[in-house]
């Protein structure tokens, strides 16, 4: 057994033996997900009633299945839809959903796969509730961690096993190199080809009611929000490149192109990006948008710009550099056969190493000759969530507005709420968007509102919709999960809430998850480590009751870019992933726990932090010292919580928020929504009895931080 797991299994044991925070109604615990075997759904069994969610993709099916014949080369079998576009992102525009498209399935992740009798659906935790209303009975749905579903690969072979010559077939611009060379791995022990299919099978049936592809203006930001210029930060793209031999880096992602160059649009819903990509060499710098030639010598749409595209990129209004004398980037039209024509041309030359990160789709991977090809970490992820110290500043400026929103919004929620007024789940989301609206500097949502009361909070990524609108009551646990983008930052936060008299139950749930949440805040670690070797810190006051949640525990979050942000993340739930990187300095992240049970509520809290130097009591030699430093600053919900199970350490980190809540963000409020904060932000009293519930968190807590640092000198 490796030494990392020998002490994961300490502590677990510790954990067990330790933890004693107050006995558990044993006949109160629930199931999280039934554990149906996959095809086995209840809603599709008969008499069942159709969800009002479900779309029908019988004739969707049968067009795409028609193509497969047609394929160059002998056909195809099987077609895998990822859920990505050409930039693999995570949200794509809504003219690129052809995943949600062919299955019906809303959800941000997932990957369709249709072959012809049969069609399956992979997706993870938090959509396995929302996937198994949205798709209809055509489909099997294979949830993500869940013991006995087989992966993609696997159940391919397995269906394929007895089709000569079989034949897989996907977009090699809509999936990564390595998901396409794992694939092919896979599948050519098994007799099984994968095959390039560059006229994408949904393209070809998508032919009405698609979206316009997106053609949104392009605005810099000023250096006020950016911190550092494009050409500076060019330059330390550069440096990486010297550092790796490379003759070029190719930009891919939409979020490294939108950060590299200081430019921010709309062509993404809820993300201020812009369909490109770039190529970045020692004496040239290329951007490739649409409609480029119009959009160069627009007029910006953004109030805090008055500078157009071509004088913010320093080139030529047609998009040249040949005039230029200083740093200029070259403008061109986006084409994907454009920018695959582009890198084969640099990698003609066989000296020019090519250097493409680990997102790079499949097209753009494959022009590269693998002895020329750099497929590595990407140049730009890490510097873009290292924030520097005008965005540090700007994240906590936007932070305290966006608290001010959702504290006047919470505010009146729970007075008419409580006054009997009708509050749904959709009004909650609408009236919520237009108090941030009212926020200087706002620049819209940062994602769909995530508004779920009673059992639609228990559907991780919840949307409500007119079809699933349920009234927000005294009855019921209420769990918010919102953002907005401004121009100094990007938010997300959830609270959960009860505006009646919550079950001892649902309040030991709600402590539980709450003392996670406060475990993880207050951990300090020793620097070097990935955010999975802490991850278990949040999840341990839930599994000692027999409890867990199937998600992450934290993503990290941009500065009016991304709401979920790479390289890091603190996840057990997330395979190891080699673009990982581990926690720094100056990184941000939600920290975000939760419990979800079934057919009854949700609970999640989320609070954005960011990576600070930690002050230790005593110094180790050659040790640095992390921890995280609260910048979302919105109360608890003090009658959720059952102060006898938190221990000191506990008690003073909550107090010590809610001093900085009722400080930091008093000033701005008004009357009422000051009051509504002050109810919830005084003092709690250190308990004086229970003193074994104090030992065995401190214990367990203690013990925990100990077996992390442990872990990471394995």
């Amino acid at each position: 057994m490796a030494v990392r797991e020998l002490y994961f299994c300490v502590w677990l044991a510790i954990t067990v033996t330790l933890t004693s925070s107050g006995p558990v109604d044993q006949g109160e615990l629930h199931v999280i997900h039934k554990r149906q075997a996959p095809g086995k759904r209840p809603s599709c069994q008969t008499g069942a009633t159709v969800p009002a969610t479900r779309v029908d993709t019988t004739s969707r099916l049968q067009a795409i299945r028609n193509l497969f014949p047609t394929v160059p080369g002998g056909g195809v079998h099987a077609y895998i839809v990822p859920s990505t576009d050409a930039h693999q992102s995570e949200y794509p525009a809504d003219y690129d959903l052809r995943r949600g498209y062919i299955s019906g399935f809303g959800g941000s992740a997932g990957t369709a796969v249709i072959l012809t009798n049969k069609a399956a659906l992979w997706t993870d935790g938090r959509y396995h509730l929302e996937a198994d209303e949205n798709l209809d009975c055509n489909w099997t749905l294979m949830k993500q961690g869940i013991a006995g579903v087989p992966s993609i690969s696997d159940w391919l072979v397995d269906q394929l096993k007895t089709t000569a010559g079989a034949r897989v077939g996907a977009s090699p611009f809509l999936m990564n190199a390595r998901t396409w060379k794992s694939y092919s791995e896979k599948f050519t022990k098994s007799g099984i080809s994968m095959v390039e299919v560059d006229n994408d099978l949904v393209d070809q049936v998508w032919t009405s009611g698609r979206p316009a592809q997106p053609n949104s203006a392009i605005n810099a930001l000023p250096m006020e929000y950016a911190g550092k210029t494009w050409d500076s930060k060019i330059g330390d793209v550069r440096g990486r490149m010297r550092a790796k031999g490379a003759a070029a880096y190719i930009v891919t992602s939409l979020d490294e192109t939108a950060w590299l160059f200081n430019l921010r649009a709309s062509d993404i819903a809820y993300n201020p990006f812009f369909i490109s990509y770039a190529i970045v060499e020692m004496n040239r710098v290329r951007l490739y948008i649409l409609n480029h030639a119009t959009k160069l010598t627009q007029n910006p749409t953004d109030e805090a710009t008055t500078n157009k595209l071509y004088q913010h990129l320093s080139t030529a209004m047609d998009g040249s550099c040949t005039s230029s004398s200083g740093p200029c980037v070259e403008v061109l039209g986006y084409s994907p056969s454009v920018i695959k024509t582009a890198v084969s041309d640099i990698a003609s030359n066989s000296s020019n190493r090519v250097w493409v990160s680990l997102l790079c789709n499949q097209a753009i991977y494959s022009a590269i000759p693998e002895a020329q090809r750099i497929h590595d970490k990407s140049a730009i992820a890490l510097m873009k969530s290292k924030k520097n110290i005008v965005e540090r500043d700007g994240m906590q400026a936007s932070h305290n507005r966006d608290a001010v929103a959702l504290i006047t919004f919470l505010e009146r929620l729970e007075r008419e709420v409580k006054a009997g007024q009708r509050w749904t789940e959709v009004k909650a989301a609408l009236e919520l968007k237009k108090e941030r609206l009212k926020q200087d500097k706002n620049r819209g949502l940062s994602f769909p509102t995530i508004a779920g009361s009673g059992s639609n909070g228990a559907i991780i990524h919840y949307r409500p919709t007119n079809a699933t609108d349920k009234q927000i009551t005294t009855s019921d646990m209420f769990l918010l999960d919102s953002g907005g983008q401004y121009l100094d930052g990007t938010t997300d936060v959830t609270r959960t809430l009860h505006f009646g008299q919550p079950s001892d139950y649902e309040k030991e749930c709600y402590t539980r998850v709450l003392m996670g949440h406060i475990n993880l805040a207050l951990l300090k670690w020793p620097k070097g480590l990935y955010g999975r070797e802490i991850d278990a810190i949040s999840r341990a006051p839930l599994w000692e009751a027999g409890l867990r949640y199937l998600h992450g525990t934290g993503h990290g979050i941009g500065a009016y870019l991304s709401v979920h942000e790479g390289p890091g993340r603190i996840s057990l739930s997330h395979s190891l992933n080699p673009s990982d990187a581990a926690l720094e300095e100056h990184m941000y992240f939600s920290d975000e726990p939760g419990y979800y049970e079934d057919g009854q509520f949700g609970i999640r809290l989320e609070t954005i932090v960011t990576i600070e130097f930690a002050q230790t009591a005593h110094p180790f030699p050659n040790s640095v010292f992390l921890g995280f430093k609260p910048v979302t600053l919105v109360p608890y919900e003090p009658h959720l919580i059952k102060f006898d199970m938190l221990d000191p350490k506990q008690i003073k980190w909550l107090n010590d928020y809610h001093k900085r809540v009722e400080e930091e963000i008093g000033p701005r409020l008004s009357p009422a929504a000051l009051q509504w904060v002050k109810a919830r932000t005084r003092p709690i009293s250190y308990p004086t009895t229970n003193s074994a519930t104090t030992y065995t968190h401190s214990a367990l807590f203690m013990a925990g931080a100990v077996i992390v640092w442990l872990m990471s000198l394995g």
